[in-house]
């Protein structure tokens, strides 16, 4: 199948007004509710199926698209990719859905294919979420975007005000937001087991390769020759810097360079911080500060990270919190009291794992601990459990994470890690993105969101400006 071209400069400049129009006076009418619909559907009518403009389709989105397409109530319409040959497993996409229109630029899917489709999903580097997203949004379209939400603070803010401006329907890919673990959380809090936390320690084991003393490089990587299938190295940068092309950044190993990824504070702390964050109400921090960066640069993310965030009370039962975030050749050690005897009456403790946290009450008679994505918490001692066994019980949720988008998308319920949830957790790892690249103590206002006596750091909330040709979307919400 041919991909269009993706020089249509018409079309975008008629794509830029009409979103830059979008939400004064125009009635947005999903496409599942006019004549406006894909092929048959073996599952479901057109006029309840869901379309999908798709908007990454390789990597990650291998597992996105069938998780959206899977109860049969969502189908894609158009597939968007800069490259539809060596981004991993997208072959597996291409061939679940052969006779979907592909295109190069997303700008361009929606202005060609705008009245057939109702929701987008943005599963691209992070460099580029909020573009797609933001433009989207303007357009009436309900949104799925991975985690984290944006690169930068301020895409953030924008992507939380576009949800109240343009009414849509907006997920974050954190799907442990949506699982028996996170109900498991709300009903631990309710029933008082997380009263008085005090002291969080967050962790993740390295996986990447910038996380690999053996792998690590100095700068940015050399010059290479692009693949014949990369259709345009300028829209995989999108509106940030245009490096030279490298392996390195495409198809995947971007998540480890400041100006394109997140690091692994960006990529697991959404699947591992969340529920904490979110129940516990921690806000946005007041102080953070790098312990320790080890092999330190501002180029790529450190080889091993300690991070200290700290925040505020925010009322009864939630007292001010120290959150150490630890990323690498880290250990982390449960003291021997929460642990449980063996057969010779001797306490042993608890081994945590490769990533989660522990969450410590400032009574110090149990601890709580969860890892990451759905999995569910315990508590140590284990003969606490018990105690606590009704509390603790699992009860799946009705939909899925995937499921939940499209159903609220359809105007069936809502869903859990809307913009106005996922956009602040973002933020903060946003804010620690910022420390990990000036490697100072950084001290922040919650309520002006910004940081105190610290010019350059208030200047990465934004990030450098965008290129010329996407700064427009910046100015969409």
């Amino acid at each position: 199948m041919k991909s269009p071209d993706t020089v249509v400069t018409p079309s975008r400049r008629r794509f830029v007004k009409q979103s830059l129009s979008a939400g004064f006076g125009f009635t947005f009418i999903p496409a599942y509710l006019t004549s406006a619909r894909a092929a048959d559907n073996p599952k479901l009518p057109p006029s309840r199926r869901l379309n999908l403009g798709c908007v990454g389709v390789g990597g990650r989105a291998g597992s996105v698209i069938p998780g959206l397409t899977a109860a049969g109530t969502a189908t894609p319409v158009a597939f968007v990719d800069v490259d539809f040959v060596t981004a991993k497993g997208v072959e597996k996409n291409l061939a679940a859905f052969p006779d979907v229109k592909r295109y190069n630029d997303f700008r361009v899917m929606l202005d060609e294919m705008g009245k057939d489709i109702d929701a987008v999903s943005v599963v691209t580097p992070d460099h580029t979420h909020f573009t797609a997203a933001i433009h989207a949004m303007a357009l009436g379209k309900h949104v799925y975007v991975e985690k984290p939400l944006t690169h930068t603070f301020e895409e953030a803010e924008i992507l939380m005000r576009a949800e109240k401006k343009f009414k849509v329907v907006t997920q974050m890919g954190n799907q442990g937001h949506t699982s028996a673990g996170a109900d498991q959380f709300k009903q631990m809090l309710a029933a008082g087991i997380v009263d008085d936390i005090v002291k969080i320690e967050a962790w993740k084991s390295p996986s990447l390769w910038f996380m690999n003393a053996a792998e690590r490089i100095p700068g940015y990587p050399a010059e290479e020759p692009m693949p014949e299938s990369l259709k345009s190295w300028d829209l995989w940068c999108g509106p940030r810097e245009k490096k030279a092309y490298s392996k390195m950044y495409h198809p995947f190993n971007w998540r480890g360079f400041h100006v394109y990824g997140g690091g692994m504070f960006g990529d697991w702390g959404a699947h591992i911080i969340d529920f904490a964050h979110h129940h516990l109400k921690l806000g946005l921090p007041t102080k953070i500060t790098p312990l320790e960066l080890a092999d330190y640069n501002q180029v790529s993310f450190p080889l091993t990270s300690d991070i200290r965030f700290e925040f505020a009370a925010r009322g009864e039962k939630l007292p001010a919190v120290e959150l150490h975030w630890r990323a690498g050749e880290v250990k982390v050690q449960i003291e021997e009291k929460y642990g449980d005897p063996d057969k010779d009456g001797k306490l042993v403790a608890p081994k945590p794992g490769k990533a989660g946290t522990l969450l410590h009450r400032k009574q110090g008679d149990y601890l709580v601990q969860r890892g990451s994505h759905d999995s569910h918490s315990l508590v140590y001692p284990r003969k606490q459990m018990l105690e606590f066994r009704d509390a603790l019980a699992l009860h799946p949720p009705k939909l899925n994470h995937f499921e939940s988008f499209v159903q609220a998308s359809m105007g069936n319920g809502t869903t859990e890690s809307p913009f106005s949830i996922s956009g602040e957790l973002t933020q903060v790892l946003n804010l620690g993105m910022i420390s990990e690249y000036l490697n100072v103590e950084l001290t922040f206002d919650p309520k002006t969101k910004r940081f105190v006596g610290n010019d350059a750091a208030n200047a990465l909330l934004a990030g450098a400006p965008p290129r010329a040709e996407w700064a427009p979307a910046y100015k969409l919400a």
